[in-house]
């Protein structure tokens, strides 16, 4: 018996002693199935083959990416706090050395996931590090491996203490979640986004959609919803869903830019 792993996304789903014929994750229209169909691979297949990677990106926030990549190229931030770090968001791949490193560096506490692309294998992080992982509630049928470890959310915002708020979004997915920590970027606060807010290429610019992949966007109804749930935030950093995805001042200004430069294109209004 193994908890297979979706190649394409990452997603582990429970114990069986075949692979499923198809991942609900993939199949869905925000995702995709990979050129060469559906396929699946283990943990243990994983480890033989890849190895993950660690950044510091600023004090007491660090990164976690698989090398080479796998799935989506999701990574994962470890916000560092004097009462419990925060692993943001996840990856597929778990061993040895992560977990040596991550309980040097003072264990998880919590688990937070901005949606259901970066919970790859979710539970077995919890389970390793002792830990709950965070998932808001509107987004509970895309868990492909259900498990008490799981604790969901509902609502606007969840404190997790010391200055760090879950903020649903919404948009992507439903239950579609960002970070906040008031003591990022020296105080000014900052963001982790994941794609909920997408950094766009030339890192000026945020942009959103219900999937990137298969470019479908989102409403008018639905990227003001965003900046509604985003309005009672200060921050000045906000880092995207990839490394060199990042708006490193002002973000808070350029997320409020982007949501009228994005309305003003849907509706049509926007000069030329």
């Amino acid at each position: 018996m193994s908890c297979f792993v979706c190649v394409t996304c990452g997603t582990q789903v429970p114990d069986s002693a075949a692979p499923p014929h198809r991942c609900p994750i993939c199949d869905d229209e925000r995702q995709y199935i990979g050129k060469g169909g559906q396929r699946w691979t283990t943990l243990e297949a994983l480890r033989a083959a890849h190895a993950n990677s660690w950044r510091h990106l600023e004090p007491d926030l660090l990164a976690i990416e698989t090398v080479p990549a796998f799935g989506i190229g999701q990574r994962a931030l470890l916000l560092r706090r004097p009462q419990g770090n925060i692993l943001w968001d996840c990856i597929a791949l778990l061993d040895e050395a992560t977990l040596a490193l991550l309980r040097a560096l003072g264990g998880v506490t919590a688990i937070a996931i901005s949606h259901p692309h970066y919970y790859t294998t979710m539970v077995e992080w919890a389970r390793a590090l002792g830990c709950e992982v965070w998932l808001h509630e509107a987004d509970r049928t895309q868990v492909m491996r259900p498990d008490p470890c799981l604790r969901f959310w509902s609502g606007a915002t969840q404190s997790l203490g010391e200055g760090v708020t879950l903020i649903n979004a919404g948009g992507h997915f439903p239950g579609g979640t960002v970070l906040h920590w008031q003591g990022g970027a020296d105080g000014k606060g900052l963001v982790c986004s994941g794609d909920v807010l997408t950094v766009a290429t030339d890192r000026k610019w945020l942009s959103f959609m219900r999937s990137y992949p298969n470019f479908i966007p989102l409403s008018r109804r639905e990227v003001e919803a965003i900046g509604r749930a985003m309005a009672p935030f200060a921050f000045e950093r906000l880092y995207g869903h990839y490394f060199d995805r990042v708006i490193a001042a002002d973000a808070k200004t350029v997320l409020e830019k982007s949501i009228a430069r994005y309305i003003a294109a849907v509706e049509g209004t926007r000069g030329y």
